[in-house]
């Protein structure tokens, strides 16, 4: 069963979702990041490739010809078809459609209270469903 975490009080979830990924990827770990929509997804297009001057984080779009030997694929549709079940990054508001595929998931809930209340409902709804939780408050020790 797919484990989910939640990491709330996030001020910039585009910026997380970059760390995130060179983390996983730095443990050659296979990631989707999905945003929101089209817009933020163009977002973390851009910022996968100007976070970090020192970091390189290969990544394409859901689709290209290049998913499967990519290690990062970007998407804002979670009925795309994906290489990769290891981690799934979600940063939209919606609970996709196929979480069960992935072994892990984490949700990335931002400090704005719509989005947060968004994040409040998925979480009953995945404990309902009996996955496993975590919970992460960011800037909490």
């Amino acid at each position: 069963m797919t484990r989910i975490d939640f990491h709330t009080n996030i001020t910039d979830k585009v910026a997380y979702a970059c760390r995130l990924a060179r983390k996983a990827f730095g443990a050659n770990h296979r990631i989707v990041v999905l945003a929101d929509d089209a817009q933020q997804l163009a977002e973390l297009n851009t910022a996968m490739w100007t976070f970090s001057t020192t970091d390189f984080l290969p990544h394409v779009l859901a689709g290209d010809v290049l998913a499967e030997h990519t290690p990062i694929i970007l998407t804002d549709n979670d009925e795309a078809e994906l290489p990769h079940t290891e981690l799934l990054v979600n940063l939209s508001r919606r609970a996709p459609s196929r979480v069960d595929r992935f072994e892990r998931m984490i949700e990335v809930i931002s400090s704005d209270e719509d989005d947060a209340a968004a994040g409040r409902k998925r979480y009953v709804a995945y404990k309902q469903q009996q996955y496993p939780l975590t919970h992460f408050v960011a800037g909490k020790s």
